[in-house]
């Protein structure tokens, strides 16, 4: 009887877990990497900025934006896998403020007194890349030590492009607001010397290009802290600051009331404003079901759409005549990359999405027409990346796969509606290029905790050098090691699989931040409300098709 129970154990212990244990487990991993980069500086120096009676960046975050609304915060990994905090000591993303989505971005000072690390800048410096390319207005809440000083020389020569980019958006009538709440020292003083409007807490904002210190050893003269750079001072004497607060909460009160003020209105270019919509005629939920563990397994990508964009619904208020919640572009030809047109949140966009994976030459001629009809009608679209790559071989090659696949990139390269790029399984190789990459500049690009990237598989990588080796081998006449080519490939494998994960992209800002599938929709639509917020303007030449 005891044995009978052993086997039925170990025969349930066996049974592997289905799509959906599989993608809850990655996603309970995802939520474990967040809380690391949520945790800041660490429990002793979030409880001793506590102590000074300061919010954390994100309680400011959760103040200053309209009760109830989303905030998009990006990035949240920056620095994974380095040797510096998760989260890169800055919080960036996107929220509504008094109705105007603005790009916001706050120093940590739990972490290194907020001090700027490599990973710091390129984080703020994709932050300010979004804001430029959709116009938003931007906050900035201030509370740094500077650079982080051991890494000084890989932050101080590309650094001043914060400052550079701050004065450029007031210059396009953008507006730039920084909310000081603590120290901005050294170069980061010219972040509010460089801001449309700047507000400081009485008592805790501290701005002076160089501390006490500094001053005693430049030029023998002994100051403090409030007379060199207080708050007061700079709205009293200086007139750096526009406004001074009486607190934190105060500060961010006043911050709300000058984005009222600023008179800012969405550009509003595409015909759907104003107008309901229905929700997916399928559960988001059910995405958790569609995705296979293994990215050599093929699944629909129909599935998946229909899963995010907008229904019609029988009987839904909001259904157009002969209208269709996904209305497929050639769909006989081509097969293993689906086109169509959609709605999401009432916005009409184009969407491209990898069926079997491999793209082919039919599949590459149909994404550039489609590419063109989008840019020809100023429709935004959606890449849904999951493929191997570009079809390789003799009958490939001869029948024009390289300029069929230059006709996709091209096409992809010189399109100006705005893109949005989802990473939902894998993405190797030239396809990645093909469906707009980070290489060619998505608006946004976020990435599923299965999802893959890298030059190619890493079964494919291993076994092309081993291949390389043999044939080398083989030209000298010497025998070849084969235990050493078995222990090469695994090694190599390992290490592939380990470049490609998500989190290690996401750690280098190759996305915009890695995301829980069943929040895609409200991701996208955040995302497509942030780039309807200038006019949007179809291609109207491309470069040289080879045809």
């Amino acid at each position: 009887m005891t044995a009978d129970v052993s086997t039925e154990q170990e025969t349930e212990a066996t049974v592997p877990p289905t799509n959906r244990e599989s993608m809850l487990a990655r996603i309970a991993d995802l939520d474990a990497q967040h809380a690391v980069a949520v945790a800041g500086g660490g429990e002793k120096y979030v409880a001793r900025h506590r102590e000074r009676g300061k919010l954390t960046p994100r309680e400011r975050i959760e103040l200053l934006i309209d009760p109830g609304s989303a905030f998009l915060e990006l990035s949240p990994l920056a620095g994974w896998g380095s040797d510096f905090i998760v989260g890169a000591s800055v919080v960036t993303g996107i929220g509504v403020v008094e109705g105007v989505e603005c790009m916001i971005t706050a120093n940590d000072p739990t972490v290194k007194g907020g001090a700027s690390n490599p990973w710091t800048l390129k984080k703020t410096f994709r932050a300010s890349q979004i804001a430029e390319e959709n116009g938003l207005p931007s906050i900035s809440l201030v509370e740094s030590a500077g650079a982080d000083l051991p890494t000084q020389k890989e932050i101080f020569i590309p650094g001043g492009k914060i400052f550079r980019d701050l004065t450029r958006s007031s210059a396009r009538r953008v507006p730039t607001i920084a909310l000081v709440f603590g120290n901005s020292t050294a170069g980061g003083a010219y972040v509010p010397g460089m801001s449309d409007y700047v507000v400081m807490v009485k008592e805790q904002a501290k701005v002076f290009l160089a501390g006490p210190p500094l001053v005693k050893m430049a030029t023998g003269e002994e100051s403090d802290d409030e007379t060199l750079g207080g708050a007061e001072m700079h709205a009293r004497i200086s007139g750096l600051a526009d406004y001074l607060a009486e607190d934190e909460h105060d500060a961010l009160r006043l911050g709300r009331r000058i984005v009222s003020r600023l008179n800012w209105k969405k550009a509003e270019t595409f015909s759907g404003n104003g107008v309901g919509y229905a929700e997916p005629d399928h559960d988001p939920e059910e995405l958790l079901d569609l995705i296979p563990q293994d990215l050599k397994e093929p699944f629909d990508p129909r599935d998946v759409i229909a899963r995010i964009v907008d229904g019609v619904s029988t009987g839904s208020a909001t259904m157009r005549a002969n209208e269709v919640a996904f209305d497929e572009f050639k769909p006989l030809y081509g097969s293993s990359l689906v086109t169509g047109w959609a709605r999401l949140h009432g916005r009409e966009i184009g969407i491209l999405a990898n069926a079997q994976g491999v793209l082919f030459s039919e599949e590459a001629q149909k994404a550039t027409q489609f590419i063109q009809l989008a840019n020809a009608k100023n429709t935004p679209l959606l890449f849904l990346h999951n493929t191997t790559g570009y079809m390789v071989g003799k009958e490939y090659e001869q029948g024009g796969i390289i300029k069929h696949g230059a006709m996709m990139i091209n096409a992809v390269s010189n399109s100006t509606v705005p893109h949005i790029s989802v990473l939902i399984g894998a993405s190797y190789g030239a396809g990645n290029y093909g469906m707009n990459g980070r290489a060619y500049d998505p608006r946004f690009l976020f990435t599923w905790p299965n999802a893959k990237s890298a030059v190619m598989g890493p079964a494919q990588l291993a076994g092309v050098l081993s291949i390389v080796s043999r044939a080398a081998a083989e030209s000298k006449g010497k025998p070849y090691d084969e235990e050493a080519d078995a222990g090469m490939r695994a090694m190599v494998e390992a290490m592939v699989e380990e470049q490609s994960l998500p989190y290690v992209l996401s750690g280098m800002l190759y996305d915009d931040g890695v995301i829980d599938p069943r929040d895609t929709r409200t991701v996208l639509g955040i995302a497509f409300s942030v780039i309807d917020t200038q006019p949007i303007e179809g291609a109207t030449s491309f470069g040289v098709f080879r045809m």
